[in-house]
C-alpha cells in the first residue's frame, strides 16, 4: 500500500496494490500493521456505510466532542471526497483538500480528528464505507454549509443539481461554527 501526504498535513491518501486478472480483482482494504506504521490509529470502534445516487452531497460533517478520525473508501461508483481543516490553531485552518475516490482505483482517505468531511456522489449507486475512531455522538455533531465561500470548495457539479439533506442545507458558515482549538 502506498501512503501519500496531501496538502493538508495529517490527511493521507492510501493507495492499495490492486491485483487484477480474468477472475476479477483483489486488494487489501485494511492492514493494521501498515496503518500503524503510517501513524493511523490502532483502535476503530465503528464501521459505517451509505449508498447515494448521483449528485448527493453529504457534509461538511464533524463532531466537536468525541471527535472522529475517518478512514473512507468507495465500494462502488465514485465520489469527490473533501477534508476541511477545522483546527483554529492550524496554519491550514479553513483550507480543504479534495480527491476522487472510486471503486476502480480503490484509494482511501484518512481524515484525522479536527477535520470536517464531505463527499459528492459522482455516479448513481455509489457505495461509501468508512471506519471511525469514536462513536457517533448526536450532541457533538456539527455541520458546516457545503457551499461556504470562505472554504471555497470547487465542487464538480452545478449547485442547482446538488441533492442535500435538510440538516446539510442548514449547515453553519465556518465563521459562525464551533471549531477545534
Amino acid at each position: 500500500m502506498k501512503i501519500t501526504e496531501t496538502s493538508l498535513p495529517g490527511v493521507l491518501l492510501l493507495s492499495p496494490t490492486i491485483y487484477r486478472d480474468a477472475r476479477g480483482v483483489f486488494c487489501e482494504t485494511f492492514n493494521q500493521r501498515i496503518l500503524s506504521e503510517a501513524g493511523l490509529p490502532s483502535v476503530w470502534v465503528q464501521d459505517n456505510y451509505s449508498l447515494s445516487k448521483k449528485n448527493v452531497l453529504r457534509g461538511i460533517h464533524y463532531q466537536i466532542t468525541e471527535a472522529q478520525g475517518k478512514l473512507v473508501r468507495v465500494t462502488q461508483g465514485a465520489v469527490f471526497d473533501v477534508a476541511v481543516d477545522l483546527r483554529r490553531s492550524s496554519p491550514t485552518f479553513g483550507k480543504s483538500v479534495a480527491v476522487e475516490l472510486n471503486a476502480e482505483n480503490g484509494n482511501m482517505l484518512w481524515i484525522p480528528p479536527g477535520f470536517g468531511h464531505a463527499f459528492l456522489a459522482l455516479e448513481d449507486q455509489t457505495g461509501f464505507a468508512y471506519k471511525v475512531t469514536d462513536y457517533y455522538s448526536p450532541r457533538g455533531e456539527r455541520t458546516i454549509l457545503w457551499s461556504d465561500a470562505e472554504i471555497g470548495i470547487d465542487w464538480p457539479v452545478n449547485p442547482a443539481q446538488v441533492i442535500v439533506s435538510d440538516k446539510d442545507r442548514a449547515g453553519r458558515l465556518l465563521k459562525d461554527a464551533d471549531v477545534f482549538a
